[in-house]
């Protein structure tokens, strides 16, 4: 263990003397998912699920909203940063996404309230896996005439491609769809989530992606609109949705594993962040944090979306000590936590 964590520091000190000369670590980073990735894709839909009003963003650069579920910065935008990124990929339905500058960045093609289960995408009529996927192949084309086939093929190669999704599956379709639950068990729902990952990565690697990070699901059962909606003690995490996601990330480590050994020159890493937010909420205090059962944004309980807003009562001052921004995602300062967690699991995609 000694010798790992040497290593481990290692590798920290050769990212960090590269991030200093001014050199990403990564040609370009390309990003799928759901609302803990979405930079502002679904400002472009006709959606109920935007965040680009206030006070989304009030501590993001400029104090202006742009479309990210927070206060302040993604998990992903500070892995941007900590790859040595100065700026981070555009939502891909902007204009500026286009731009020569931003291609060479790479792309981000996530939306809020879409999953691996295209049907949970429909429902709140965002992007689904399937879409993003499709937008993905509209990217590759636009860089190949932006800079040839072979600086593109090798800026695909060795870009980093990142995963995150499934969290809507569960929390925003499954458990409140009836049509879902009383057909499927939560393992049998579980399955059909990790076959549709197991097709997309077969299918982005065909593309030429050969480095994959993919986020385990965080414990849906611990989210403030999760204890609002469905726990018998208000101030519990849910046990069973928990427990959903436990098992659910045992398949996607397996899976991956899976995949790798099947796939030659692939490296796949799950990159956990349901343990290092289960921490934060089990032990806010010894985190730096005061509040991790309400969120910042309202009563801070199911608001998300149009429900946070600025005429939201009771909105939290100062919103670096709490857990959760909203009822669904974590504040700024949460999210700098994960990340921290996401780029010592992500060295081998280095």
């Amino acid at each position: 263990m000694a010798n790992s964590g040497f290593l481990l520091t290692c590798s920290l000190v050769v990212l960090v003397i590269n991030v200093v000369n001014g050199q990403p670590l990564v040609p370009a980073l390309i990003l799928f998912g759901d609302s803990s990735t979405d930079v502002g894709n679904n400002n472009y839909l006709e959606t109920l699920i935007k965040a680009n009003f206030l006070p989304y963003g009030r501590d993001f650069i400029n104090h202006e909203p742009t479309g990210r579920f927070c206060n302040g910065k993604l998990a992903t935008d500070f892995t941007a940063e900590n790859l040595g990124f100065t700026a981070y990929p555009k939502p891909y339905l902007s204009k500026e996404a286009k731009t020569p500058s931003n291609m060479l960045l790479g792309a981000n093609f996530a939306s809020a309230g879409s999953g691996y289960y295209d049907p949970t995408a429909k429902l709140y009529n965002t992007l689904p896996l399937s879409k993003q996927l499709e937008l993905y192949k509209d990217y590759q084309q636009r860089l190949v005439a932006l800079v040839g086939k072979v600086n593109a093929s090798a800026t695909i190669n060795g870009s980093i491609h990142f995963i995150s999704d499934g969290s809507s599956d569960f929390v925003q379709n499954y458990y409140v769809n009836p049509l879902l639950y009383k057909k499927y068990t939560t393992d049998q729902f579980s399955d059909i989530l990790i076959q549709i990952f197991a097709n997309f990565v077969q299918e982005l690697y065909k593309l030429g992606a050969r480095k994959i990070g993919v986020t385990t699901l965080p414990p849906i059962g611990c989210l403030p609109a999760s204890i609002t909606l469905f726990s018998e003690d208000t101030n519990k995490c849910v046990d069973k949705m928990n427990q959903a996601a436990v098992a659910f990330n045992k398949k996607l480590n397996a899976t991956s594993q899976s995949l790798q050994a099947k796939l030659s020159n692939l490296t796949v890493v799950v990159l956990d962040i349901y343990q290092p937010l289960l921490d934060l909420v089990n032990k806010p205090i010894e985190n730096g944090f005061f509040e991790a059962r309400k969120a910042c944004c309202g009563s801070g309980l199911l608001e998300t979306s149009f429900l946070c807003n600025s005429k939201s009562p009771g909105t939290c001052a100062n919103a670096s000590e709490y857990v959760f921004w909203d009822g669904f995602h974590p504040t700024e300062a949460a999210n700098l936590v994960l990340s921290n967690d996401l780029l010592a699991s992500g060295l081998n995609l280095i």
